[in-house]
């Protein structure tokens, strides 16, 4: 079972490294698995769509995945907010912890941080001073938690906070390459710097998409991760990816009522059950139109016009085919365009020749 699809797609990067051109750009879609309590937005078994680059330690990377992530949810009329933040802030920050070689501090900082939005800013102080860190380390990590106002300000805090780490230098240039080359997205790019990310393999940029006007979790995430090969023998290969979170995007889509009323591709055409003989010219002629690449089904069974309209409309059906005894003997058949509300009457051969994505 697949907890992500990062570290696969790391693996095959790993053992075909020889025979990908580079830098090699992939999309993938697949059921993950996590070991999480069952909730709203929370689930054992749901999927993920990645998109990734290896290969490159250009940001212009980063800048296109953003612009992904703007790009697909004004496509799906979905308001988010896309945050960014940076590893390499982090550490910085775990150095001025005293914490400069140590890991799993930096681990520890970035865990609790990463709960900040779920438990917040006395919980996560709280778990910090469990993990070891004293209270002069947790008042610098809540006064860097509590840098505020626009990306401008925030980066000029930053660079007063971590003057002359140049750890944390190079990180707040690459935060500040990403926000002045985005400035026409359609969605909002913040900085935040109470973003963390806790998995441990992101080096460096770490963004994630977050849903306005709905309790739910990010919607999005990913970030750099500049090694994340070398645990499969082939290191120091870059890489730069972002990950939608599909389960919860449709229940963004179903709260806020944002599906379209044409999202299906379903049936386009029902045909009516009137009676055996009828029904059985009416499976012939709709074979001729499976074949020719319109949906379409037959009412399973001969009854009320009544209910196989609502059928039709429940189903969001766009038209229906009616064949009676009558239709039978003149080798005629009546369609009707449910939303538009006009019927014709077609030949048995000129059904076909129909255009039935009006």
């Amino acid at each position: 079972m697949r907890y992500d699809l990062t570290i696969p797609f790391a693996r095959y990067v790993a053992m075909n490294y020889n025979q990908l051109s580079m830098p090699f750009k992939r999309y993938q879609m697949q059921p993950v698995w996590r070991a999480d309590r069952p909730q709203k937005g929370r689930y054992r078994e749901f999927y993920q769509c990645d998109a990734d680059v290896v290969g490159s330690r250009s940001l212009i990377n980063e800048l296109e995945l953003v612009q992904i992530y703007s790009t697909v949810f004004e496509n799906l009329n979905v308001p988010v907010e896309i945050k960014i933040n940076n590893r390499k802030i982090l550490a910085a920050l775990a150095m001025l912890c005293g914490s400069a070689q140590d890991t799993n501090r930096m681990m520890d900082i970035t865990i609790a941080i990463d709960k900040l939005d779920k438990i917040g800013i006395e919980k996560v102080k709280a778990e910090l001073l469990e993990r070891g860190l004293n209270g002069d380390q947790i008042k610098t990590i809540e006064s860097f938690l509590n840098i505020t106002g626009s990306n401008e300000e925030k980066i000029a805090e930053l660079k007063k906070l971590f003057d002359g780490n140049a750890t944390g230098l190079e990180g707040i240039e690459e935060l500040n390459y990403i926000i002045s080359h985005l400035t026409n997205l359609s969605s909002p790019l913040l900085i935040d710097c109470t973003l963390a990310r806790g998995l441990n393999y992101y080096t460096g940029t770490i963004i994630e998409a977050k849903a306005q006007n709905v309790q739910i979790g990010s919607i999005g995430g990913g970030g750099r991760y500049d090694d994340l090969t070398g645990l499969f023998g082939v290191p120091d290969v870059p890489g730069v990816g972002i990950s939608f979170g599909v389960d919860r995007i449709y229940d963004v889509l179903t709260e806020l009522n944002r599906f379209p009323a044409d999202v299906s591709s379903g049936t386009r055409v029902l045909f009516f059950n009137l009676g055996t003989e009828e029904a059985e010219k009416a499976f012939e002629m709709m074979q001729q139109l499976r074949r020719a690449g319109v949906s379409c089904e037959l009412f399973h069974e001969n009854t009320k016009f009544d209910k196989q309209f609502k059928y039709a409309e429940k189903k969001a059906i766009p038209f229906v085919a009616i064949l009676g005894s009558k239709e039978l003997q003149e080798k005629v058949i009546n369609v009707k365009n449910l939303s538009a509300g006009e019927q014709v009457q077609l030949g048995f051969d000129d059904i076909v020749h129909f255009d039935f994505n009006t």
